[in-house]
């Protein structure tokens, strides 16, 4: 069992008539992780079937709801892919954390990147890596780099505001926090933030 982790419902439509196009129902799980149903993106995971972007959101989402085992289960699931699969060094990245080996986490996570440079997860679960080291520079370009490759990723804006206020970049950190407002609105960590952001500028 892991012990440690470092880390947003479908109306059933009529189907459309013969010869119109059907109707979009793909649920966005990045907007119902950024809202707090965790719930949600685990119940809509079957529907992704195949999808490991989607498999790596359940996991966090089993982490927010505090179920370890089931986000170990997934992870192992991910982890099972080819070692030229970058999913698999993102997985091994995560189970490295959980077992307190930071060094091979960051072994895996760096390949991860090095494999899925176009993966906006395999940055993001680097910054994660290197913020658990204390490597808050690092973590930062790693998380605004995870921003880059996906637009509005409002919790790489949130990782990397966290990173910033730990590397003492204040004015870094108030931006990133902006954009994650922004981008996720109704965040859990809405408040959190605001606080920081009122305790800094209050200096």
């Amino acid at each position: 069992m892991m012990t440690r982790w470092v880390f947003a419902c479908v109306t059933l439509l009529p189907l459309a008539a013969a010869g119109q196009p059907q109707p979009n129902t793909r649920v966005d799980l990045q907007a119902l992780f950024a809202t707090g149903q965790y719930q949600a993106v685990i119940d809509h995971l079957p529907e992704r079937a195949g999808d490991p972007a989607a498999v790596y959101l359940a996991v966090q989402s089993h982490a927010k709801l505090k179920q370890p085992d089931q986000a170990t289960d997934l992870l192992n699931d991910l982890a099972a892919r080819t070692a030229e699969d970058p999913w698999h060094h993102v997985a091994r990245a995560v189970l490295s954390v959980g077992q307190g080996d930071l060094d091979r986490a960051l072994t895996h996570a760096t390949q991860g990147v090095a494999l899925g440079a176009a993966i906006p997860d395999a940055h993001y679960q680097l910054g994660l890596v290197l913020a658990a080291r204390q490597e808050f520079s690092a973590a930062a370009a790693a998380f605004d780099t995870a921003a880059e490759r996906r637009a509005a990723f409002a919790y790489a804006f949130y990782q990397a505001g966290l990173a910033y206020y730990r590397h003492q970049r204040i004015d870094l950190m108030a931006a990133r926090f902006e954009s994650f407002l922004n981008a996720a609105p109704q965040a859990p960590e809405r408040t959190q933030v605001e606080s920081i952001m009122r305790t800094v500028r209050g200096r």
